[in-house]
């Protein structure tokens, strides 16, 4: 082994022990190597799976050639990051239709300042370790926020497999996870030991799924996801996904809910995750009473406020109308309907016509157990 090839080793190891001080549960190494990725993905895009996603497709080889987007990248960490909050009680709150339930990872702040800042002080210590020892070189840190292949980086890396419901699933620690890389010229020895695929013949995910968004075992047609329809569909909610909403006003998680490899997620010990404002059970009609100011004010730090207010009240107000009618809540729509918008009225009408038909007793929601 040469002398370079030793500082190498030495330093993947110094990077596990690095990334764990920073607080990040896994920390794996891999080549840049995802063409078969690449295809699946321009597959699934010529399917037109992703719906409105434009950016999907925008940056084209980028997404599967990591040295197209950061030039001389050698090798990809991949790193991630608990974030299940403690006793939000999830099933709990789909069961009861007054309240509103809320992506477990959007309930406290948003992760992508607290895992990019991280990753930056990875960055900056293996930069620290190369000026001492003179090797040259270069690199960068990514979370969700550049054209990346994070999921298959990380089964690349070993920190899981990628499961039916398109998550990487963990066998230490679930799905309840962030990621997060960092992208570098060093050529460091890579993880060679993956996880083995062990989702078997479980289809528990496809079959929970509300609105059947996954076509098949590993394929999921965002535009019927209930993530996509609530977080990145800009316009009206189609007619034929809003009863199996039910009371989902920012993203979902029945596929995650339900899987058994989540029996080992562990609690974040990251207070910045852990809900702000009873985000994780607050009340749908205390929400929908949230004037802009206050959905600002309230949101502040969080994902939820890309959605923007008006977003956010056409989803609370799909998520009342498969509530429990009754004089207040339709007296609370009926009030907000003269000054909604054309967007939140639109869904308004819907929920009133719901609530007073009494349609929304039809059907038994699909729901985790």
């Amino acid at each position: 082994m040469s002398t370079s090839e030793a500082l190498l080793a030495e330093l993947a190891g110094l990077i596990k022990i690095w990334g764990r001080e920073l607080g990040f549960q896994q920390i794996g190494i891999t080549d840049c190597h995802l063409e078969e990725h690449g295809e699946r993905l321009t597959a699934w895009l010529r399917a037109g799976h992703h719906g409105t996603m434009e950016w999907m497709a925008a940056h084209g080889e980028k997404r599967w050639r990591p040295g197209l987007l950061e030039p001389n990248t050698l090798r990809v960490i991949s790193a991630s990051l608990d974030y299940l909050p403690p006793d939000t009680a999830p099933v709990r709150i789909l069961k009861d239709s007054s309240k509103a339930y809320v992506s477990r990872y959007a309930t406290g702040r948003d992760y992508h300042k607290l895992i990019r800042k991280r990753l930056a002080h990875l960055a900056q210590k293996i930069e620290l370790f190369c000026n001492a020892r003179g090797l040259h070189c270069s690199g960068r840190a990514f979370t969700d926020s550049a054209p990346v292949m994070e999921r298959a980086l990380a089964e690349k890396a070993g920190l899981g497999w990628i499961g039916k419901n398109c998550m990487v699933l963990s066998e230490n620690a679930g799905s309840w996870f962030f990621l997060g890389e960092v992208y570098t010229s060093l050529a460091l020895p890579v993880d060679d030991k993956p996880q083995r695929n062990q989702c078997g013949d479980c289809t528990a995910c496809l079959k929970v799924c509300p609105t059947d968004a996954f076509v098949g075992p590993y394929q999921l047609d965002a535009r019927r996801c209930i993530s996509y329809l609530t977080i990145e569909n800009l316009g009206p909610i189609p007619e034929e996904f809003r009863e199996p909403m039910g009371n989902r006003v920012f993203g979902c998680d029945d596929c995650q809910i339900i899987c058994p490899w989540n029996r080992f997620a562990k609690p974040t010990a990251e207070t910045d995750f852990h809900p702000r404002h009873g985000l994780d059970n607050g009340e749908l009609s205390q929400l929908f009473r949230w004037d802009e100011e206050e959905f600002l004010r309230k949101t502040a730090g969080s994902a939820i406020r890309r959605i923007g207010y008006e977003r956010w009240r056409r989803n609370l107000a799909v998520a009342i109308g498969n509530s429990e009618p009754g004089p207040e809540v339709i007296g609370l729509l009926e009030q907000a309907l003269p000054s909604a918008s054309a967007l939140v009225a639109e869904h308004i009408r819907w929920a009133l016509a719901r609530l007073r038909s009494g349609r929304h007793r039809k059907r038994k929601l699909r729901r985790p157990q």
